[in-house]
């Protein structure tokens, strides 16, 4: 079943348990407790960034970016980012700039200046 249909399914009351994603956005909008895994029976899916060896020797300066932004968002934060677009249906990229201005990636004057 597509996953929007069970959290809504959830959220109605016709079940009363599903397996989701700790970071869907669909958790926050209905409502939802994501339950402790205890016995570690799901294994974490930590998105990492893949690049070729090709594009990092033409812009080593990519190498130190992508290790900043290493460890910088939390489950709950994703969780949340994910509302505004999934919930709030907000673009993607607005979403993004939001977050990149919040954590101090990129200043709000050097958007104005683009």
């Amino acid at each position: 079943m597509d996953l929007s249909l069970t959290y809504r399914a959830l959220a109605e009351g016709q079940v009363d348990l599903i397996a989701g994603n700790s970071t869907d956005g669909l958790i926050n909008r209905y409502r939802l407790v994501q339950l402790a895994d205890d016995r570690r029976y799901f294994p974490p899916y930590d998105a990492v960034p893949v690049v070729r060896q090709a594009t990092l020797d033409k812009h080593p300066e990519l190498g130190e970016v992508l290790r900043k932004l290493g460890g910088i968002l939390t489950v709950e934060e994703m969780r949340q980012l994910n509302y505004k677009v999934d919930g709030e249906k907000r673009q993607a990229k607005d979403v993004v700039r939001e977050f990149l201005i919040q954590k101090g990636f990129i200043a709000e004057k050097d958007l104005a200046q683009q």
